[in-house]
């Protein structure tokens, strides 16, 4: 078998027709405990990070945006309440788990008129060409089966000028933090997986799934060949987390 055909879930080397289904399998089981155990995780210092996502999306009344691995709905909530009625927010997730606890959960909150959910893969996005002013995607690249498809598909739906920003973990800067981030990594997270969402595989594939993803330049480097310009990243606490921005021209 080629190359071509194999990907990485974590650190396993998989058929790539197969690692969507695995992915899935991973958010069916933990999506019902996901808002808890992000907060656990990170000390609550992901809503942190995903308020400087909101700030430097540049998105405005009457905009229209799309949250790809959208989850439970941090952000589609907060994109919901800057576009107005007269705005449109999409919530995708190719998990139909996540993505009926992210629904209930904005309902719950009152957020209506202006929200879409869609279950959609994000290298097939199910959206015309130019639809939306503002894409965003936080901690779902990763878990993309073919990135470089991803990226290219959400160039097509931006429109021209629009903005894409990726959200994900990536590599610290820092050879100690480094350090300690591995050891919190593979020795503390499946065991709060276990506890709390009783299910230490999905924390252990998590934690080798941010391994082997792409790190800043690189990342950086796939957004220029996908045909977007000025990218940029930001890094946050140290590089455990970039932000990466991406015009279409």
């Amino acid at each position: 078998m080629s190359d071509k055909e194999r990907t990485h879930f974590g650190f396993k080397e998989v058929d790539k027709e197969a690692k969507a289904s695995m992915v899935a399998d991973v958010f069916h089981s933990v999506a019902s405990r996901y808002d808890l155990m992000n907060d656990l995780m990170s000390a609550g210092i992901h809503r942190i990070w995903k308020r400087f996502t909101i700030e430097l999306s540049g998105v405005r009344k009457g905009h229209s945006v799309l949250d790809i691995a959208g989850g439970t709905g941090d952000l589609a909530a907060r994109f919901a309440d800057i576009v107005g009625p007269e705005g449109a927010v999409v919530l995708a997730d190719i998990n139909e788990s996540m993505l009926k606890v992210g629904r209930d959960k904005l309902l719950d909150s009152g957020h209506l008129g202006n929200l879409e959910f869609v279950q959609a893969d994000a290298q097939y996005l199910p959206f015309p060409d130019d639809s939306f002013d503002c894409i965003t995607i936080a901690f779902g690249l990763r878990n993309v089966t073919d990135k470089d498809k991803a990226l290219r598909s959400m160039l097509r739906v931006l429109k021209p000028g629009g903005r894409l920003l990726v959200l994900e973990f990536s590599k610290p800067q820092n050879a100690l933090l480094s350090k300690a981030y591995d050891a919190y990594s593979f020795k503390v997270l499946p065991v709060m997986g276990r506890l709390v969402a009783n299910d230490s595989d999905s924390y252990q594939y998590l934690a080798e799934s941010i391994r082997v993803h792409p790190d800043q330049e690189t990342l950086k480097e796939m957004m220029e060949d996908a045909g977007f310009t000025r990218c940029e990243y930001h890094n946050m606490t140290g590089g455990v987390v970039a932000l990466h921005k991406g015009i279409k021209a």
